[in-house]
């Protein structure tokens, strides 16, 4: 029997809840596809694309949007930029549908991609509650700030954190929080109403909950933040994914493909 990008499509959001207005949808391609094999990734980048047709897959299901927008909005003179034609073509070349899967995973219940991270931070047995938008870890023992950042980057195979607080001062209850919701808005009173010693997060805007946290240390408070990137905090979840899928449709071959590291630091 034929599996069809909707079949899949409908596999996948099947558990959650409607949503008037999502960016889910299929960005390239056709939902009546049949399905020979199957990619997932965080970001549909032009080498995630070239590698996703070696692999010899023809649905890509991305968490981030394919043409640099959150909403794929077409910019002043984007469809005109050669370096949009060139991935276009390379979709079209391949016979490639593209499907984002963004919202619809933040709405399982616990949230797949923040529970990806914390499976990938080995904090599984430690997770105290999920909250929609967070998940809330205690610590069997305390540890310091370093020694937790060094578990982080081993864990996540990175080769830095961005970090503001004092990196000596000792952590039991932790937030982790994925993706953008390193803002202010969401941060800051998650810190509050849950008593945090440390956030680790995605990345948000450098103006408001780094500097409370660094108000917080100057202050001689002990509370910290470590910021993993976009990225690190979501590819996790993006695995989970693609394991959810290999249960689903197990005579379909199903690759994860990870990102390379986008932002270097020189």
């Amino acid at each position: 029997m034929s599996i069809t990008v909707q079949d899949v499509i409908n596999r996948l959001t099947g558990s959650t809840e409607p949503h008037a207005s999502t960016v889910d949808r299929v960005v390239a391609g056709s939902e009546a596809a049949v399905v020979h094999g199957i990619a997932v990734t965080f970001a549909a980048s032009h080498s995630v694309i070239q590698r996703t047709l070696q692999a010899g897959a023809n649905l890509l299901i991305t968490h981030e949007g394919v043409f640099y927008s959150h909403h794929e909005a077409e910019y002043e003179g984007m469809t005109e930029s050669p370096v949009y034609q060139d991935k276009l073509r390379l979709i079209q070349s391949g016979k490639l549908t593209i499907y984002r899967f963004h919202d619809a995973p933040h709405r399982y219940v616990p949230d797949m991609i923040t529970q990806g991270l914390v499976r990938a931070l080995g904090y599984e047995d430690d997770v105290i509650k999920f909250l929609p938008t967070a998940a809330i870890v205690t610590l069997p023992k305390a540890m310091i700030v370093q020694d937790i950042a060094e578990n982080v980057k081993k864990k996540l195979g990175i080769p830095y954190l961005r970090y503001t607080g004092n990196e000596s001062s000792v952590c039991s209850r932790i937030g982790i929080a994925v993706g953008y919701r390193g803002g202010g808005s969401h941060a800051i009173p998650l810190c509050l109403n849950e008593q945090l010693d440390l956030l680790i997060t995605g990345e948000g805007p450098e103006w408001e909950t780094p500097e409370y946290i660094g108000d917080a240390a100057a202050q001689g408070r002990s509370l910290s933040l470590l910021l993993l990137g976009h990225a690190a905090s979501e590819e996790p979840g993006m695995e989970c994914v693609a394991g959810l899928l290999r249960d689903l449709f197990p005579d379909i071959p199903i690759h994860f493909i990870p990102s390379e590291p986008l932002i270097q630091v020189i």
